[in-house]
Order: structure tokens, then sequence, then C-alpha cells
């Protein structure tokens, strides 16, 4: 597993529309009609939050998180629930204007955050912060992220709110090195010496991939990714760029992801590049990749998330198939393969 280290070494150092679908490309033309603006912010009545501080005793490891919930009363065992790791440096509070938007539309979001690999890395010693960094791209700790992801799982299922979760409806969703989480929650597996290491939680039913970056060194993609069987979206910028001496890892590489993503299994998935942005224009922060751009794409990211969410158990395409015409000057590339 050394080369899965490097991997994440490179992770940790991250700080014209075309339209593919299932029968082909297609041009999309512009919207027919202008959608009514929608402010960034979520009004505060319509969600819930909750912070959780666990405990797993069995990796003597603290598992922190934030569950949002919906604001209105739902009925038992109808509320479906995504999990979301964070990037590098990140926490249970990061990402929040996707888990707010989840919950006041209907779902719920649970921020797990990655003790060892979190915000806590920042802090201290400046000059020993590629030490940090060092230690969190380790292979324990890119390990111990996807089981935090399971761990999280059964402890809020077994919670009070747990009730209200449809069980059928359970997603993974990640940004950078939490879209790597979430790729091998989902199925991706990479090889240790004798033995292929599959962390496939099989309650993930779709999984949510936003600046994916490939796993460095351990091969072709196409044999780490292909037995993903699940839903998948993948998000990304033209510029979202991770970059360090002496290696760029840049838009090829997250098409690459997507191009490899179940390809032995034909399984359903979208892909959306938004034009220019940055890696981590997809953070809560405000002023990367153009303080213009940036509230427009993390608009235009959680409505597609939503539609993708919301199709796959209804086969309701009408908001996917809508986005990249309503977002027409925003995206740089729309595919969609359905088998």
């Amino acid at each position: 597993m050394a080369h899965l280290a490097g991997w994440l070494v490179v992770v940790a150092a991250a700080l014209g529309l075309t339209a593919t679908r299932a029968h082909g490309p297609q041009q999309p033309t512009a919207p027919l009609v202008s959608p009514a603006p929608e402010a960034l912010e979520v009004d505060a009545s319509r969600f819930i939050e909750k912070n959780f501080d666990w405990f797993d005793s069995q990796r003597q490891r603290r598992v922190p998180a934030k569950l949002y919930l919906p604001a209105t009363k739902a009925t038992l065992g109808t509320v479906p629930l995504v999990v979301f790791s964070h990037g590098i440096g990140g926490s249970r509070d990061g990402y929040s204007y996707l888990g707010r938007y989840f919950a006041a539309h209907g779902f719920a979001s649970l921020h797990v955050q990655h003790v060892g690999s979190d915000r806590q890395l920042w802090f201290g010693n400046p000059f020993a912060l590629t030490a940090r960094l060092g230690a969190a791209a380790q292979v324990s700790e890119a390990l111990n992220r996807v089981q935090d992801l399971s761990y999280s799982l059964d402890r809020v299922l077994a919670a009070q709110e747990g009730a209200l979760f449809d069980t059928r409806r359970i997603a993974a969703a990640g940004h950078s090195y939490g879209a790597n989480t979430t790729m091998l929650i989902a199925g991706a597996q990479v090889e240790q010496p004798g033995q292929k290491l599959s962390l496939r939680d099989p309650r993930i039913g779709a999984a949510i991939l936003i600046s994916a970056p490939p796993f460095y060194g351990m091969g072709d993609p196409d044999k780490i990714l292909s037995r993903i069987d699940i839903p998948t979206l993948h998000i990304t910028a033209t510029e979202d760029v991770i970059q360090i001496p002496g290696y760029v890892s840049g838009l090829q590489d997250r098409m690459d992801i997507f191009n490899a993503t179940g390809s032995e299994r034909a399984a359903p998935k979208v892909l959306a590049v938004f034009k220019d942005g940055s890696h981590s224009i997809f953070t809560d922060r405000m002023a990367t990749g153009g303080r213009n751009l940036n509230p427009r794409v993390k608009i235009a990211t959680r409505q597609l998330a939503l539609a993708f969410l919301n199709e796959i158990p209804a086969g309701n395409h009408e908001a996917m198939d809508a986005w990249p015409l309503r977002n027409a000057d925003l995206v740089a590339t729309f595919q969609k393969q359905v088998p």
C-alpha cells in the first residue's frame, strides 16, 4: 500500500457546452425560460442542525458529526440520507451550503469529521505542517476515513433520529480527499500485497464525487473503479487543479475517473464540468474561483446533486435534463450515461 500513501500526499497538497445522453451527444439550446434567482443562504426555518460527538471504542477514535434534518415533520422511514466526507483539513461544519439545502428539500445530510485529517492540521507549529499533512496521508488514515462513514451510519441509524430514515435511499458524497473516501465506500478496489482491499458498504446506493483525485500510483483506474455498481455523479471544473512542485492533477484526471467508474457494470453516471472555477470552489470558501462565479457554482452544484438524488428511485429525468439548459453559461461539459 506504499503507493496509496503517495496518492494521498498529492491530495493533501491540494488546497462549448456538450451533453451526452444514453443515445449519444446532444447540443443543448439556450433555456426557454430564465430560472428565478436563488440565494445561496437557506432559510434557517427549513432545516435543523444537530451535532454528535461519537467515540468508536473499537478503533479508539473520535468521530464527530453534524446532522442536517428537514424542519418539517416527516413520516417515519421516509427521509433519504446523504453521508458526507470532507476534504483534507475540513470539519463537520464544512459544506454547509449542501447540507442545509438537502435538508430544506427533504433529505437528511450527515457530515462526518475525520479526526487525523481534519481542521486540526492547520493548528500548531507552521514549520511542522508538512509532517502533519504527511501523517494525514498515511494508509491508516485513508482506511479510517471509510470506517468513519460506516461507523457514523451505524450510530445515526441507531439514534433517535434513525427511525426517520429511508434505509433504501442512502447516498455517500465527498469532495477531494472525501471523494476518494466515497469511491472506496462505493466499491473502488485498491490492491495491497497479496490481496485486493474492498471497503464497500452495501447500504450505500449512490455516490456524489466532487473534484475526485485519482488513486495515484495504484495502476489502471479501470481496474480500481470499474466494479462500482451504483449510480454516480461526478462534479468538477475546467480549472479544478491540484498542484504541487513537479506534479499537476487537473481536469483529465477527473475525466478518467468518470470514464472508469462502473465501466464493467454499466452503472448509471453523470458528469458536470463547470467553466473556470478552482479545486476549492466547492468548499464553503467564498472567494476561491472568483467572487462572482463562486456562489453561482455552489447553487448549481447543489441543484444538480438534488436532481441526481431524486432521479435515482423515481426515474424522474425532468430536473436532471433541465439542469444543463438552465446553467448553460456556467457549464463546459455535461454527460449523462444511462444503460
